[in-house]
């Protein structure tokens, strides 16, 4: 990585355009479907390979889509916009041409705010269609390969591009606005926000200029961005080689890059193109779209709890830490666990422990979900409060947990069904203490001796002869009498 010379305070200008598979069974304009995975080019008709005479007809869901995400994104609506179509010519782009929204898009003015107190604004969000995919053969991408072959299964998937004022000060801030922005449409249902599959990509604009000038400096881009890892990293990056240029004598061409992963440096891609090169004009097979405010006002009603507002309540009502607040936040599906199982649990902390402890864990070891485990939000809480009950030990309690995950079940129907349960008998621990303290006579005189840590070696002793069955603060107060 570029190093930053200091010489001269420069400042970073980040803007984000953010492109989301908004998740109808359909395609934007004709009723192929959008499943991922398929076999190439089998999801297609005449409408999105680009026949002559093909007339597009629009998705009403996906409309709703991106009204919902704009009034998450506090938007305007507008209740009056257009397509256009968008001109370049590449091998995966049938007609020649893209249907987008150009000066009429469908959402404008919103806003989010970020952690650091920054308030990023969004310019607009914009509705069109996706093109295909090239697979290139023989290298790993377009570099080196022997042939490319294309798939149009994605051509004509309904977009909503979300285009941010340059408002983001650091690589961070752009990392943030993003997971955000991941976190809002699995909140709202209408993406399920996996970068890694193509279903949510970024292209970040970058330009530096030294601090106090107003002037914007010229700007690279950063095209597909897969992850908010990347996102920072490659941010990191750009800001640094741009000062080092700058610092040198030299200039900033405007340009789009690519992240190389391997190499963790960005890479000239093309001389970035004008907007004069895609010669916009309304598209004539589509009538302008008109958003009545009722249907406005009848989507703001189906809004989710928000990712934000989740965080807000967890904090002010819950009195969680930030840290497990957004943990629960921003893995959605542990969110949703812990407010299914909270009415059942009044040890609520606890069950938070649980989540954001052994079970995501266990989820990141297994690379799983929640929905690929088979326990359940009341089987969970059952656990929780056999545990705080000292019903079972926390080493039985973990055992459990794991055969949830797995298998699934009644903690307390196994409990009774194996005598799991945590022996408190007082009388029952006190004939085991004192046999362990007679078989073992040095160690407890080394106890006697002021050796403190000789303790959890008999405690270790009675665990074993009980299989984690024993109260383990009534062994240690035992111990401390009897020895």
């Amino acid at each position: 990585m570029p190093q930053t010379p200091t010489q001269t305070e420069y400042e970073a200008v980040i803007g984000l355009e953010i492109h989301v598979q908004l998740r109808t069974q359909s395609k934007l304009f004709c009723p192929d479907s959008t499943r991922f995975g398929d076999e190439p080019n089998v999801n297609t008709c005449p409408v999105c390979l680009g026949y002559p005479g093909a007339l597009p007809v629009l998705n009403k869901k996906a409309v709703e889509y991106a009204v919902m995400l704009g009034l998450a994104l506090n938007c305007e609506i507008a209740e009056l916009s257009k397509f256009d179509r968008k001109h370049y010519f590449y091998p995966d782009l049938p007609k020649a041409y893209q249907i987008s929204q150009y000066n009429m898009p469908v959402c404008t003015n919103g806003y989010m705010e970020l952690s650091t107190g920054t308030r990023v604004r969004i310019n607009r969000a914009h509705m069109e269609e996706d093109a295909g995919k090239l697979v290139h053969a023989g290298a790993e991408g377009l570099a080196g390969s022997d042939y490319s072959l294309v798939d149009l299964n994605r051509a004509g998937t309904p977009l909503l591009e979300i285009v941010s004022e340059p408002d983001i000060k650091s690589a961070a801030e752009a990392r943030e606005y993003m997971t955000n922005m991941r976190n809002i449409v699995r909140y709202l249902g209408v993406c399920d926000g996996n970068m890694e599959e193509g279903s949510m990509r970024c292209d970040v604009n970058i330009s530096v200029r030294p601090k106090g000038q107003t002037e914007f400096g010229t700007k690279t881009e950063i095209k597909n961005m897969n992850s908010t890892r990347a996102i920072e990293q490659a941010a990191e990056y750009e800001i640094a080689r741009q000062v080092q240029i700058l610092e040198s004598g030299g200039s900033i061409t405007q340009a789009s890059r690519l992240w190389n992963e391997a190499t963790s440096e960005t890479m000239l891609m093309r001389v970035k193109e004008g907007e004069a090169d895609y010669r916009y004009f309304p598209e004539p097979d589509l009538r302008p779209l008109h958003i009545s405010r009722e249907w406005i006002e009848a989507l703001k009603r189906q809004l989710p709890e928000l990712p934000e507002e989740r965080r807000a309540r967890y904090i002010s009502e819950l009195d969680f830490s930030t840290h497990d607040a957004s943990i629960l936040v921003d893995v959605k599906e542990l969110g949703d666990f812990f407010d299914a199982a909270r009415p059942h649990c009044p040890h609520y902390k606890t069950l938070v422990n649980w989540l954001t402890g052994e079970i995501t864990a266990y989820l990141k070891t297994e690379k799983k979900s929640m929905a690929d485990t088979r326990l359940t939000p009341n089987a969970l809480a059952e656990l929780v409060e056999l545990q705080e009950n000292n019903t079972i030990s926390s080493t039985t309690a973990k055992k459990l947990l794991a055969e949830l995950l797995e298998k699934g079940g009644s903690p307390a129907k196994i409990v009774e069904e194996r005598d799991m349960a945590q022996i408190s008998d007082v009388g029952e621990l006190k004939k085991m203490v004192e046999d362990v303290i007679a078989n073992n006579p040095k160690q407890a005189q080394q106890f006697r001796d002021g050796k403190e840590q000789v303790l959890g070696f008999f405690v270790g002793q009675i665990m074993r002869a009980t299989q984690g069955s024993a109260n383990p603060e009534l062994v240690n107060q035992l111990l401390r009498e009897l020895i």
